[in-house]
C-alpha cells in the first residue's frame, strides 16, 4: 500500500502542479500503464487547480491498493452552492487573478469525470468540498 499527502494552499500559484508531478513521478516508478497515468495526472492537475483557485486550502492524498489509485482531495471551503452546475463544460467561478493567468476555463470537475474510473463529490456551502477519484490499475 502506498499513502502520500500533499497539502495544496490557497492562492499557491507559485507551487501549482507539484503535487500533481510528484503523483506522476510515483506512478511512474511504480510501472503504472501511460495510458492510466496520464488519466490520473489529468484528473489530478484539475483537482490541485481547483484546490488553489477555489479553496480556502486543502489537501490532495493519493492511495495506492487492492488495484485501485484513490485520490482524495478535501477543503476548507467555501463550498460549491451547486454542484450540478459545477459540473457542466464551461461554467466557473474563478475570479479574475486565475482568469488573468489563463486557468478559469471551467473544464476541471468536467475533465476529472471524463478521466476517472469512479468519481464522487460531496460539498457544503461554508464547511468545504470532498472528492474521490478512483482509478481501476488493469
Amino acid at each position: 500500500m502506498i499513502h502520500s499527502v500533499y497539502p495544496i494552499a490557497q492562492a499557491g500559484y507559485d507551487s501549482a502542479g507539484q503535487a500533481s508531478a510528484d503523483i506522476k513521478r510515483q506512478l511512474k516508478q511504480l510501472g503504472v500503464d501511460s495510458k492510466i497515468i496520464r488519466r490520473v495526472a489529468v484528473a489530478c492537475y484539475e483537482a490541485e487547480m481547483n484546490l488553489i483557485i477555489h479553496s480556502l486550502g486543502g489537501a490532495m492524498e493519493l492511495s495506492i491498493e487492492d488495484g485501485w489509485i484513490t485520490l482524495q482531495i478535501h477543503d476548507k471551503g467555501p463550498g460549491i452552492p451547486d454542484v450540478e452546475l459545477a459540473k457542466k463544460e464551461g461554467f466557473s467561478t474563478a475570479g479574475e487573478d486565475a482568469r488573468s493567468l489563463g486557468f478559469g476555463a471551467g473544464m476541471g470537475l468536467p475533465n476529472m469525470m471524463r478521466n476517472t474510473d469512479d468519481f464522487l463529490i460531496a460539498s457544503q456551502v461554508g464547511v468545504g468540498t470532498l472528492m474521490i477519484m478512483k482509478f481501476k490499475l488493469v
